[in-house]
């Protein structure tokens, strides 16, 4: 594939193909293993929003496979701060790198820089928009840690503004999953998408007994354009030990990351915690990404 700008952009099997080749690619996500098909490529990551997770584990991945990064990390140190706009500036890096890694504030950023790129663009984040990237480590973590064809799966916080959660139920809707959402009235997901993809509006205490992951999202200050919207639901959903005594023994608790006060501490030393594993699969994921989208020969 030439880019990856939203997970529509592949079909159950590319998903599949993703998935296999980052199950591949552990031991050399692990650094157990060396491997050198990415020796003088370049990687540019273009982040015009904060980012820790995304933006290291995709030079991390690059690093892994033997390929090199630059970085763009602050607008105020870059010729953007002069006024250049976004086209100039992709079309001057795509001379400079094999692969450009985009987050942007801006939904349809990514989109936009793979019209105006000679190399292959992944999104890494456009504002409210997408994250296909992070949906399919989402994949690849409950094809690991639970079930993916059938899962029974919680969508717990802000579905109104979360990328993350807008690219994952359209991929999930490939795997026949069973969707619950649990958030407060403002922060439903978007009704055309809940059209696309079909679940129901729940509350957690009814189907905790049942479902096999539960999908957490922080409720995201910056997307508010009133702030005191925001106030009105911060801490609206909080996942405490205490709520899991009624769960599955084998219930996974996945969270994109990062986390401010949506689950407690004393939830990462249960069984049902797996949200830094599902971190560190976010390298041999993106690893496979690059794999797809870099021209390379071994």
């Amino acid at each position: 594939m030439k880019h990856l700008i939203s997970i529509e952009d592949l079909s159950k099997s590319d998903i599949e193909r993703i998935l296999n080749l980052a199950e591949y690619l552990i031991p050399v996500a692990e650094g157990k293993k060396r491997m050198e098909i990415m020796r003088g490529k370049i990687l540019a990551n273009l982040f015009f929003e904060p980012s820790t997770r995304t933006r290291m584990s995709f030079e991390v991945a690059m690093k892994r496979l033997g390929g090199d990064v630059v970085n763009l990390t602050s607008q105020e140190a870059s010729s953007i701060a002069k006024g250049e706009n976004l086209a100039d500036t992709i079309r001057v890096i795509s001379g400079y790198a094999d692969v450009i890694v985009i987050r942007h504030s801006l939904e349809g950023a990514a989109k936009f820089a793979a019209e105006n790129s000679s190399v292959p663009v992944i999104n890494a984040g456009d504002g409210a928009g997408q994250h296909p990237t992070q949906t399919l480590l989402d994949l690849f973590t409950l094809r690991k840690e639970a079930r993916l064809e059938g899962v029974k799966i919680a969508l717990v916080g802000d579905l109104k503004y979360s990328r993350t959660v807008h690219s994952l139920v359209k991929a999930l809707k490939l795997y026949n999953a069973k969707i619950y959402y649990v958030c407060p009235d403002t922060l439903m997901l978007p009704e055309e998408l809940v059209e696309e993809v079909g679940g129901e509006r729940v509350a957690l205490e009814d189907i905790i007994s049942e479902v096999d992951a539960i999908y957490v999202t922080r409720i995201q200050k910056e997307r508010f354009p009133d702030e005191e919207e925001y106030r009105k639901v911060a801490g609206s959903y909080v996942i405490t030990s205490k709520i899991l005594e009624n769960a599955k023994e084998d219930l996974i608790i996945m969270h994109p990351l990062p986390r401010v006060d949506e689950i407690t501490f004393d939830v990462d030393r249960t069984r049902h915690a797996i949200y830094y594993k599902q971190a560190f699969y976010g390298v041999p994921v993106r690893m496979a990404i690059l794999c797809e989208v870099v021209e390379w020969s071994s």
